[in-house]
C-alpha cells in the first residue's frame, strides 16, 4: 500500500472539495429552466432592453407560482449586450457556459446575426421580441431564431404603402444608419418604392450613428424637396435629425420605424417630436392577457411598461410553454412544438412558420400627438 503524506493527503482533501464545488452548478442546473434574457440594458439602447428583462421577470413569477415548468422552478441568467456585436458574442459564449435552456433576445439584429452560430453549437432555441431584420429568418443559415414581431420586408411595405395611400406622397427620401436593422429596413423600402410607379425615390443616404451634426445629409434632403424622409435607424439619430430639420423650418414629413416608436425619442426630440410617424408593433393593448400584464408591471415596478415588453413577454410565455407542452427544452422537441401549436399571448393567439417568424402578429403606422404616440386607424 502507497502512503499518503500529510501534504499530499491535504492536497487530496481539497481536490475532493474542489469537484464538489464544481457539480453544485450542475445540479442547480439540473433542477431549474434556466432561460437566458439578453439585450442592451444599459447605454443609449436600454430602453428597449430593460422592458424585456421586466417582461421575463413577470412571466417566470407567473409560472413559478403555478408549481414552474415541468415541476422546475423558472431561473432567470441575464447579461447586457449593449446592442453591440462585440459584446453579443461573449454574451453567447457566456450562456453556453450558463447552461441555459433558452435565450430571450437579443434585441436588435445585429446581435441576433453575431450570435445565433454560437447558440447552434448546444442547439439552444434564440427568441427576439424586437428582431427584425428579414434575413435572420429567410436566409436559412440556421433555424434555431424565432421572433414574436415582423420581419422589416412587412414594416418596410407598410411605410411605403402609408407614404404613397395616405400621405399621397410624390417624392420620398430614405436615410438609414447603415447598420443590420436600419439599412436592412431602407433597402426593403427602397426596392418596395421603385417598384410603385406613384412615388419617386429622390435620395437614399446613409448617416453615421453617434455623429453631432447632420447638416450635410438635412442639406441633401431639402434640396431634394421630398415630400417625406424614411428614416431607418434608432432614436438617438432619429431625434437628432428632426431637431435639425425643422429648426431650419424644413415641412417634410418625418416617418420611421419601431427602432423610434419609443417614449424616449419623444423625450429627446422634444416638441420636435410633435407629427412624427412611426411604425411599431400593431396595437394590442385591448387583449385580455394584454391588460393584465400591463397592469402587473405598472403595480410591480410603478411605471407603464417600454418598447417590445409585450413582444418579450410573448416570447419568453411561447418557450415556456413549449418546454411544458414538449416535455424538454431539446432543440428538436422544442422547435417542433413551438411550431405545431398556438400559444396565447399578450400579443393574441401566435405560433410560428418553419423559418421561425411569428404568425398572427403585424405592424401598425402611429403617430405622436399631445406627446405620446398614437396609432393611425
Amino acid at each position: 500500500m502507497m502512503r499518503i503524506g500529510r501534504k499530499n493527503g491535504l492536497a487530496m482533501i481539497l481536490m475532493v472539495f474542489a469537484a464538489a464545488w464544481l457539480c453544485v452548478p450542475a445540479v442547480q442546473a439540473a433542477d431549474t429552466i434556466r432561460m437566458g434574457v439578453t439585450g442592451a440594458h444599459s447605454g443609449d439602447l436600454a430602453s428597449y432592453g430593460i422592458p424585456s428583462v421586466k417582461a421575463a421577470e413577470l412571466v417566470a413569477k407567473k409560472f413559478n407560482a403555478k408549481g414552474g415548468v415541468l415541476g422546475k422552478q423558472v431561473e432567470l441568467v441575464v447579461e447586457d449586450d449593449q446592442c453591440k456585436t462585440e459584446v453579443a458574442v461573449n454574451v453567447a459564449t457566456k450562456m453556453l457556459t450558463e447552461d441555459v435552456d433558452v435565450v430571450l433576445g437579443h434585441i436588435c439584429s445585429g446581435p441576433c446575426k453575431a450570435s445565433l452560430g454560437i447558440y447552434a453549437t448546444k442547439g439552444l432555441i434564440l427568441m427576439s421580441p424586437s428582431a427584425t431584420n428579414t434575413d435572420l429568418t429567410k436566409s436559412g443559415q440556421h433555424n434555431n431564431f424565432f421572433r414574436t414581431i415582423a420581419p422589416d420586408d412587412a414594416q418596410a411595405k407598410t411605410q411605403i404603402d402609408f407614404c404613397l395611400d395616405k400621405l399621397k406622397a410624390k417624392t420620398i427620401a430614405i436615410v438609414h444608419d447603415k447598420g443590420d436593422y436600419g439599412k436592412g429596413l431602407a433597402e426593403f423600402a427602397k426596392a418596395f418604392l421603385e417598384k410603385d410607379s406613384r412615388g419617386e425615390l429622390v435620395l437614399y443616404e446613409g448617416i453615421t450613428p453617434g455623429a453631432v451634426d447632420y447638416s450635410a445629409v438635412i442639406n441633401k434632403i431639402k434640396r431634394s424637396k421630398a415630400d417625406v424622409m424614411l428614416y431607418g435607424g434608432f432614436h438617438p439619430e432619429a431625434s437628432k435629425l428632426v431637431q435639425q430639420m425643422r429648426r431650419k423650418n424644413m415641412k417634410t414629413i418625418f416617418i420611421s420605424d419601431d427602432g423610434v416608436k419609443d417614449i424616449t425619442f419623444i423625450k429627446v426630440a422634444g416638441k420636435y417630436a410633435e407629427g412624427v410617424y412611426a411604425t411599431g408593433p400593431m396595437d394590442t393593448t385591448q387583449n385580455p392577457m394584454a391588460i393584465a400584464a400591463i397592469e402587473e408591471h405598472r403595480k410591480t415596478y410603478g411605471s407603464d411598461p417600454g418598447a417590445f415588453f409585450l413582444n418579450a413577454y410573448a416570447a419568453a410565455t411561447a418557450m415556456l410553454e413549449g418546454i411544458q407542452i414538449a416535455g424538454t427544452s431539446d432543440f428538436d422537441a422544442l422547435s417542433k412544438t413551438l411550431r405545431s401549436n398556438y400559444f396565447e399571448t399578450p400579443l393574441g393567439r401566435i405560433s410560428f412558420d418553419e423559418r421561425g417568424d411569428a404568425i398572427g402578429v403585424g405592424f401598425a403606422v402611429y403617430q405622436v400627438q399631445n406627446g405620446q404616440y398614437v396609432e393611425i386607424k
